[in-house]
């Protein structure tokens, strides 16, 4: 029996049976995370260093072009079977999701959507295939939540723009081939003055300074960047000029939809950790699953993660519907990113002591859950566009 669910606001449904294909891709994830992920995750955190190695990968398998058309090299396919990905490679590592989410996600979704036929062309086949890693320059050491206020400043000059400025926790920034780049063009204040551009990242005049001390995503690769009469041709805007908020804005309203379902694979990874080990444990004579009290935090985690699904799921279906889907985006990733904590929190629980230790599952979790209510916006950004969708009045 196929249960269907009304989204009233929305005016459609959402199908909660999965299709065989998207079966099919669920599956691919899970093996490619049991073979190429979890035997590697305690050694990559430790050495705060991901295998560079796994981006081929992860693009020969197709996951680097999920949703991206096979006309660019693509591997096609609808969005939910892109969260299906998510998920799995979320419930791996979260420092391995963040590579998908960032140079598919932000980057690849977004050229797909806004640029020139030459610049999908010379850049979203290498996107798709792991030849190339793109990465999102958005955040600056002064503006995060603001970015209207960014001060990275792009000066036409003749066929070029010469960039000067600074971006910071840019994932992927020390790997990536290409740097999706926000810079202010105009003399508006606020968002009005901003462009988009495609840097290559091998440019002269721009650096990259890897970020390393981080609670969690330990072995992602995070950078700041210094761009110093950077020269670009005007070609390399993507979307119109002073257009560039908008691009950015586009961009990361997908990408919350993929933190929320790199949330749930967090989440889930807690429950089978916490399930797993109540079963194993004993205290006072039997397996400390036969406490109420464990049963208690074990059914917690186990509603956090389904109501976390199907938030990020209907985010999906209503993309792929061609719905609005922005204020359901950030509801998902506003209570799959929260929710991701306190699954991981209540599996440290189930734990005790051996939750502390990184031989053991659980505090890597709750490490990497953290960063999930600060990135691709707070979860206090995330209540102000949901506030303002719900009154009309807009909070900034």
């Amino acid at each position: 029996m196929v249960i269907k669910l009304p989204w009233n606001e929305w005016g459609g449904t959402v199908d909660l049976a999965l299709s065989e294909e998207q079966q099919d891709v669920r599956r691919l994830a899970e093996d490619f995370v049991a073979r190429e992920v979890a035997p590697h995750v305690v050694a990559w955190d430790r050495a705060e260093e991901v295998d560079r190695g796994i981006v081929r990968k992860l693009g020969a398998v197709g996951f680097l072009g999920l949703t991206i058309p096979e006309e660019y090299g693509g591997s096609g396919g609808d969005h939910l079977s892109y969260c299906l990905v998510t998920e799995e490679l979320g419930r791996g590592d979260s420092s391995v999701r963040g590579i998908v989410s960032v140079s598919l996600g932000l980057v690849a979704k977004t050229l797909a959507s806004w640029g020139t036929e030459e610049q999908k062309r010379a850049w979203l086949p290498r996107l798709a295939s792991g030849d190339a890693l793109g990465c999102f320059g958005l955040t600056e050491p002064g503006t995060g939540s603001d970015a209207g206020a960014l001060t990275t400043r792009a000066v036409r000059d003749g066929d070029d723009y010469v960039i000067d400025g600074s971006k910071m926790f840019i994932t992927n920034g020390t790997w990536a081939d290409l740097v999706l780049l926000f810079a202010r063009t105009g003399g508006a204040p606020g968002h009005k003055g901003i462009s988009a551009f495609l840097v290559p990242a091998d440019a002269p005049g721009l650096t990259r300074r890897a970020v390393h001390g981080k609670l969690g995503l330990r072995g992602q690769a995070t950078a700041e960047l210094t761009l110093e009469g950077v020269r670009v041709p005007a070609s390399a805007m993507l979307g119109p000029e002073g257009k560039g908020f908008s691009v950015a804005m586009s961009a990361l309203a997908k990408g919350r939809m993929s933190v929320a379902a790199g949330c749930v694979g967090i989440a889930q990874a807690a429950l089978d950790a916490a399930v797993r080990y109540a079963g194993e444990r004993e205290q006072f004579g039997r397996p400390i699953a036969s406490y109420q009290l464990v049963q208690e935090l074990l059914s917690d985690i186990a509603v956090d993660v389904d109501a976390a699904r199907l938030l990020t799921w209907r985010v999906a279906d209503l993309i792929d519907r061609g719905q609005d889907f922005a204020t359901a985006a950030s509801q998902a990733k506003l209570y799959a990113s929260e929710a991701a904590v306190r699954c991981a929190n209540n599996a440290l629980q189930v734990f005790g002591g051996y939750g502390y230790i990184d031989e053991y599952p659980v505090g890597k979790l709750l490490r990497d859950a953290r960063v999930m209510t600060l990135y691709e916006g707070t979860s206090q950004i995330q209540k102000l566009i949901i506030g303002r969708a719900l009154t009309g009045v807009s909070a900034f």
